[in-house]
């Protein structure tokens, strides 16, 4: 039975719901009140009783005093790790039961690999933005491991992730295979396929160690034998294709969406050369406007695929 001391106002009955998503905004400003008030709109001296009236109603204490700020206990902890994905499932409920009226307006927040900067995405959304002007798109490009985080604090409803992320929702939109990208100055660039021990002596560009492709291409290099002697560490595919255009290095890369000048792209022998291109959401059922690019995507996302 509900605590009537918990608040004492018409909403009377959502008050646990609004003191937990208080305390989870709590949690994301690192216990700083003030900061964690502003963030929701409203006075802190309001957020502070609603937290407090939380632990009467639970009989536990979920904050300590810590310097400026304040501590969460861990029991506090342990309660914000269970609401954080249901509160953004009740969310994203209300959000669709409101857009039910007029789903062609809206906002989606939309992130994708700095990787995927030029070509496919662009692309995409272009088409996107024609078929439904009424929808904006607040868009993110980052490291794969910050467009998880997002997606678990909220702050995008939808992303695509390369490799899929078993933190969130997803589902594998397609398989992109990777080739070599050669000068076409390069002795093997009149190949129609090398085996990857052939770039063995070969300077590599690539991205950096933390993401994805650099571990394949890393991997793939010591299964051929070798260690790839990395020359150039840049974050984007269209940056690398410059470089090796220029005949600074070679690289691992999916192939070009449109032809680069210098370039020749050679097919690359033996085990699959390829990687998983995942379709992450914030909760499992968006509301009406996400579903439209969420759908999208879905329906456009074949062509990503490049394998033979």
């Amino acid at each position: 039975m509900y605590d009537p001391n918990m608040e004492r106002s018409s909403d009377a009955r959502t008050a646990p719901l609004t003191a937990l998503r208080e305390l989870v905004e709590l949690a994301d400003q690192d216990g700083h009140l003030t900061e964690a008030a502003a963030a929701l709109g409203i006075p802190q001296s309001t957020m502070s009783r609603r937290i407090h009236a939380l632990e009467r109603h639970l009989g536990m204490a979920l904050t300590v005093p810590r310097g400026r700020a304040i501590g969460l206990t861990t029991a506090a902890i342990d309660l914000v790790g269970a609401v954080r994905a249901p509160l953004r499932e009740i969310d994203a409920a209300l959000v669709d039961l409101a857009e039910a009226a007029d789903p062609e307006h809206g906002r989606i927040r939309f992130g994708f690999p700095l990787t995927m900067g030029a070509g496919e995405v662009p692309d995409l959304l272009a088409v996107f933005n024609r078929e439904h002007p009424g929808i904006r798109l607040d868009l993110k490009q980052a490291h794969g491991a910050e467009l998880v985080a997002d997606l678990q604090a909220g702050t995008l409803d939808l992303a695509i992730i390369i490799p899929p992320p078993p933190e969130v929702n997803h589902e594998v939109l397609a398989r992109q295979t990777i080739i070599a990208a050669l000068p076409d100055t390069h002795p093997l660039a009149g190949a129609r396929s090398i085996s990857l021990d052939r770039l063995a002596d070969e300077e590599f560009i690539s991205t950096p160690a933390t993401y994805n492709l650099r571990e394949l291409t890393d991997q793939w290099c010591r299964d051929s034998g070798f260690d790839s002697q990395v020359k150039i560490e840049v974050t984007e595919f269209s940056t690398i294709r410059e470089f090796v255009g220029r005949g600074m290095g070679v690289a691992l890369i999916p192939p070009a969406v449109r032809p680069v000048e210098g370039i020749t792209e050679v097919a690359l022998d033996g085990p699959a050369h390829a990687r998983e291109i995942a379709l992450c959401s914030a909760v499992r059922r968006p509301g009406r406007v996400v579903e439209h690019l969420r759908d999208f995507i879905r329906e456009n996302a074949a062509n990503w695929s490049n394998e033979d």
